[in-house]
């Protein structure tokens, strides 16, 4: 019976070892995006997403989307540089992870994502954010 309860204790250490790597990987990856943007960094951009992302904004009655490359591209354009240090903001919270799905709501200087990651080969990837801008 001890070693029963001992061997059930170990593999409750592993579970809670492995949730606090993934939240680290989660967490790493909202961070790499957001960080990235503000810099200018495409390639840590490019790390943080999924080749197949899809960003979305409610607007007007209509849903406009951007892609991964085109993310990419804005952030190697420097559109995030032009925020302020003292404004840029970079709140993660992980909301829920489930296996090899996340969500995340990360908050920035003019806008909330709320991110879909996805664990693939074993890196975390932001594969859908759906974004709302703060009121000015």
């Amino acid at each position: 019976m001890f070693k029963l309860l001992t061997l059930m204790f170990l593999g409750l250490l592993s579970v809670d070892a492995v949730a606090d790597e993934d939240r680290a990987q989660i967490r790493a990856a909202a961070l790499d995006y957001a960080e990235g943007w503000y810099a200018g960094d495409a390639a840590r951009m490019e790390r943080a997403v999924h080749p197949d992302l899809a960003k979305r904004i409610a607007s007007r009655g209509a849903i406009e989307q951007m892609t991964a490359r085109e993310l990419v591209a804005g952030t190697r354009s420097g559109g995030g540089k032009n925020t302020p240090k003292a404004k840029q903001l970079a709140d993660v919270k992980i909301l829920d992870i489930f296996g090899n799905a996340a969500s995340v709501r990360l908050e920035m200087s003019g806008w909330i994502d709320y991110m879909h990651l996805a664990k693939i080969d074993g890196q975390w990837k932001i594969v859908n954010v759906l974004w709302e801008l703060k009121p000015r």
